[in-house]
């Protein structure tokens, strides 16, 4: 399983830029890059608060669960 981030799909529906939205989010442009490009393993609550807040978005719109194929569904 794993978490996809879908950063670059938020930014280019806003036609926002890596520097824009970094000026505007308070956090450099690498640690956005690391971010945009799934590189992350984790993101701070108030990071996503601040980039759902500028890019006028929700959680769910930036992160999206993928389980891996080999996995099982659980049991219920």
């Amino acid at each position: 399983m794993s978490i996809q981030i879908n950063l670059d799909v938020m930014m280019a529906k806003r036609k926002m830029r890596l520097k824009t939205l970094s000026e505007a989010v308070g956090i450099t442009e690498a640690n956005l890059s690391v971010l945009k490009n799934g590189k992350a393993k984790a993101i701070r609550f108030s990071t996503l608060e601040r980039l759902c807040r500028v890019l006028d978005c929700q959680p769910g719109d930036l992160l999206a669960f993928e389980p891996s194929e080999d996995e099982e569904s659980p049991q219920q």
